[in-house]
C-alpha cells in the first residue's frame, strides 16, 4: 500500500513536471517569436522604437537592446 501511494505521488509530480516545462518551453518560445518580430521591424528601418514596442508588446528599453544587438 505504501509502494503504491509512493509510486502514485512519483507519477503526480514527474506529471506536473512535464506540464510545467511545457509552460515554460512555450512562454520562451512565444517570447522568442516576439523578439524575431521585433528585429524583423527593426530591420526594415521605417518604424521608431516606441512603435515597434507598441505592436510587440516589449518594453522600448527592449526594442533599443535589439537594435543595438543587431548592430553589432
Amino acid at each position: 500500500m505504501l509502494a503504491e501511494n509512493l509510486e502514485n505521488w512519483a507519477q503526480q509530480e514527474r506529471q506536473a513536471g512535464r506540464q510545467e516545462g511545457r509552460q515554460e518551453g512555450r512562454q520562451e518560445g512565444e517570447q522568442l517569436g516576439i523578439q524575431k518580430t521585433a528585429r524583423n521591424l527593426l530591420k526594415l528601418g521605417v518604424l521608431s522604437n516606441e512603435q515597434i514596442a507598441e505592436a510587440t508588446g516589449l518594453a522600448v528599453d527592449e526594442i533599443a537592446k535589439l537594435r543595438i544587438e543587431d548592430k553589432h
